[in-house]
This record gives structure tokens, C-alpha cells and sequence, in this order.
């Protein structure tokens, strides 16, 4: 047995011994990511388009910039500007001149996009339930809001690093 398991000091936090946060939260996205994926992949739709359908239809009912869109999926603009053209060539989103930026379009769900949305998000509460369905349901909202917290702090770690790019 390693050494460490006989030390009264607490192990490193990347110690191999230890859960460690990455690969676990990798894990969890990749398997989520997956499933989804294999479930409406009869539908002509993609997990990230599910996500942009969902962001436009519960944000600002005037659309969102693609700026806002990037950020509320936690995405990067050229992930974004390609979903886009994907999803406008499907006829599920209208672009509309912003009407204060010149240089941006207000983004909205056409009536098929919402469809679309509606057909994919009874799919993906299935998918949540059955994967929450490992927690007790008096800890699922607890879990949920942790999550959410340790994905704040993964983002603001990501805007507040050295080297970014804004």
C-alpha cells in the first residue's frame, strides 16, 4: 500500500487516492453528453443545438446577440458562429438587426425551433430524471445548486486566468 494511506497528513488534492474534480467532472459530461446525443440523434439534432434552442426561447424575448448566446452556453464565438449557420440552414432561428450595434443580430427561435426545442426537451427531462434518479430526491435540488455553484467558480476561474483572450 502507498505510503500515504499511513500519513496522518490529508493527501494532496491531486493525489490518485483522492476523487478529484476534472476527470470527474469530464466523466459526468462526457457520459451525459453521450446519452443525449445517442437519443435524439434521430431527430437531426445536436446536445449544443438543444442547448442554443433552449438559451434563445428562455432569454430576452427581443433574441440574443451571439455575444450572449456564447456566454450563457459557455461556449467560444467560432463554436457559436458555426452552431448558428447549422441551425439557421435547419430554419429554426431568424437573425435580425440589433437596433443599437450595427456589427450585431438579435437571434430568436422561429416557430419551428421551438418545435424542435419542444420535441428534444421531453427527452432530455427524461434523461435527467433517470440519471438524478441515483440521489435520494431530498438531496437532487441540494446536489443541483452545488453543481451549479462549482460551475460558477469554473467559470469565473476561466475568465480571471492570465492569458485570456477577450
Amino acid at each position: 500500500m502507498p505510503a500515504a494511506r499511513y500519513s496522518s497528513r490529508p493527501l494532496p488534492v491531486d493525489s490518485p487516492e483522492r476523487r478529484r474534480l476534472p476527470p470527474l467532472l469530464r466523466r459526468a459530461w462526457y457520459g451525459l453528453n453521450q446519452a443525449f446525443r445517442r437519443r435524439i440523434r434521430h431527430t437531426g439534432a445536436t446536445p449544443d443545438q438543444f442547448t442554443a434552442l433552449r438559451s434563445l426561447l428562455e432569454g430576452d424575448p427581443k433574441g440574443m446577440s451571439q455575444g450572449e448566446l456564447t456566454k450563457a452556453m459557455s461556449s467560444d464565438p467560432n463554436t457559436i458562429a458555426s452552431l448558428l449557420q447549422r441551425m439557421d440552414e435547419a430554419g429554426w432561428i431568424e437573425r435580425k438587426p440589433h437596433e443599437s450595434d450595427r456589427r450585431a443580430y438579435r437571434i430568436r427561435l422561429k416557430p419551428t425551433g421551438q418545435r424542435k426545442f419542444e420535441e428534444l426537451r421531453e427527452i432530455a427531462i427524461t434523461l435527467q430524471s433517470e440519471i438524478l434518479a441515483v440521489l435520494p430526491e431530498a438531496r437532487r435540488e441540494e446536489f443541483l445548486t452545488q453543481l451549479g455553484t462549482v460551475a460558477d467558480a469554473c467559470r469565473d476561474a476561466a475568465e480571471n486566468s492570465p492569458g485570456r483572450q477577450k
